[in-house]
């Protein structure tokens, strides 16, 4: 546990009517490390954090795999790859110096077949590019010395990889915020962004903070300058804005299994496999938890409500957005046999072990429950091709030139966290000159 949850009261009231020369649109991961970044940068600033829910990390922060990421698998030179690597030394040094625990458990990605050999390889030489630590390919012997229930010809070992509890972490990030003076305004959910009416620049508040932010009780507040870390709902908050909606995000739900308590023994750290590049995502892997839970999956399935993480939840607003969006149907029709096994996995319990059985062939359906879900925000253009990289950017008019969205934060946003909000802040202080 951390030493002292909550030192400060973590979400005071909200004081309407306030102003601040910055407001920061989401309380996730990547937006409360954004604000802290800029609050310890600019410490005479008046920062706010707008936040729709009751309390920070409730979405994509709160509900992933927890894994510290070492950075292999993304495009050398990619600001991906690159905040990776730069965000788990930043983690692993963050959790240090707060008490955060954490566990550097490591990863075997496993070859079970010998035409996925080259693709490790190449996956080796890609992670050496990335500057990643401590990699290594090993043969089936010393796959048995580290994992003695898994099975493969080759893994790539990763030892730098390891797993937290974000939301503890996103909390720590609030409270440094609020401890260098920055407000936490929760129940906060932005619906409009306008620039002040005529009348109000006469004063020295109307120049200095025109932009009024409304939530959906009407409530407002007015700033200087906008940054949205919306996750989920990301192109809706730049639409509102003014700005161009693409990016599109189409929710894709990841359901987990969990290993029961008695069958933990059979993994001790990260067992991925090796990713199909023909493919869109990762596949089934193992992960322990820090609670010593182990979580097997996740599939990725076409969610039908953004923030849906039961498999029967549905909003017909966020079905109609996700269908009726051209990219979406390029991509599926790209992958129509993997989106049907993935369907097929999300209700059959059996299926989804026979690819866990590929690795550690002990597993049984009896052996195993189902368990959370998360919800990822993808973004994806109008030709269906799933954007890959971190995505900053405005817009045009008095709001957009006054707003820096962070479009596309995709995994490893949690990694990458304290190093996105550097890359943020000094985006947010070339563009508002700050």
């Amino acid at each position: 546990l951390l030493p002292a949850l909550f030192p400060l009261p973590l979400f005071p009231s909200p004081l309407f009517h306030s102003s601040f020369d910055v407001a920061v649109v989401g309380a996730g991961i990547v937006g409360l490390a954004a604000a802290r970044e800029l609050i310890q940068r600019h410490p005479s600033l008046a920062l706010a954090v707008l936040e729709k829910e009751q309390e920070p990390a409730h979405h994509q922060s709160g509900h992933n795999s927890g894994v510290i990421h070492s950075g292999i698998y993304y495009t050398p030179g990619s600001l991906k790859a690159k905040l990776c690597v730069q965000g788990a030394a930043l983690c692993y040094k963050y959790c240090d110096q707060k008490g955060i625990p954490y566990k550097q458990c490591g990863k075997l990605i496993v070859a079970v077949e010998q035409d996925e050999i080259p693709r490790l390889k190449a996956l080796y030489e890609r992670g050496l590019q990335n500057n990643v630590p401590g990699l290594k390919l090993i043969g089936a012997k010393e796959i048995q010395e580290k994992e003695p229930f898994c099975r493969g010809l080759m893994a790539l070992d990763s030892p730098y990889t390891g797993i937290v509890d974000y939301k503890q972490v996103a909390q720590s990030y609030a409270r440094d915020f609020q401890e260098a003076g920055g407000t936490i305004l929760t129940d906060f959910e932005v619906t409009n962004m306008e620039m002040a009416k005529e009348s109000s620049p006469e004063s020295e508040d109307g120049l200095k903070y025109p932009v009024i932010v409304r939530n959906k009780k009407g409530e407002e507040i007015s700033c200087g300058h906008i940054v949205t870390c919306a996750g989920l709902h990301s192109d809706r908050l730049a639409q509102i804005s003014g700005c161009s909606p693409e990016p599109r995000i189409v929710p894709f739900r990841g359901d987990y299994l969990l290993l029961k308590p008695e069958k933990s023994y059979l993994v001790k750290g990260n067992i991925y496999p090796v990713p199909n590049p023909r493919f869109p995502f990762l596949g089934f892997h193992f992960t322990p938890r820090m609670d010593g839970s182990v979580w097997l999956g996740p599939n990725a399935v076409l969610a039908f409500k953004r923030e849906g993480y039961k498999l029967l939840d549905f909003s017909p607003g966020d079905f109609l957005d996700a269908i009726t969006y051209s990219g979406l149907w390029k991509l599926v029709l790209r992958n129509v046999s993997y989106g049907l096994g993935e369907l097929y996995r999300a209700f059959s319990l059996s299926a989804q072990v026979r690819q866990l059985q590929k690795f550690i062939p002990e597993v049984t359906t009896n052996d195993v429950l189902r368990g959370p879900s998360g919800v990822r925000a993808q973004a994806l253009d109008s030709e269906g091709n799933l954007v890959d990289d971190f995505v900053f950017d405005g817009g045009p008019g008095e709001v957009g030139s006054r707003i820096l969205h962070v479009r596309n934060a995709p995994s490893p946003a949690a990694t990458s966290s304290l190093a996105i909000a550097r890359a943020i802040a000094d985006e947010a202080e070339r563009r508002f000159q700050l």
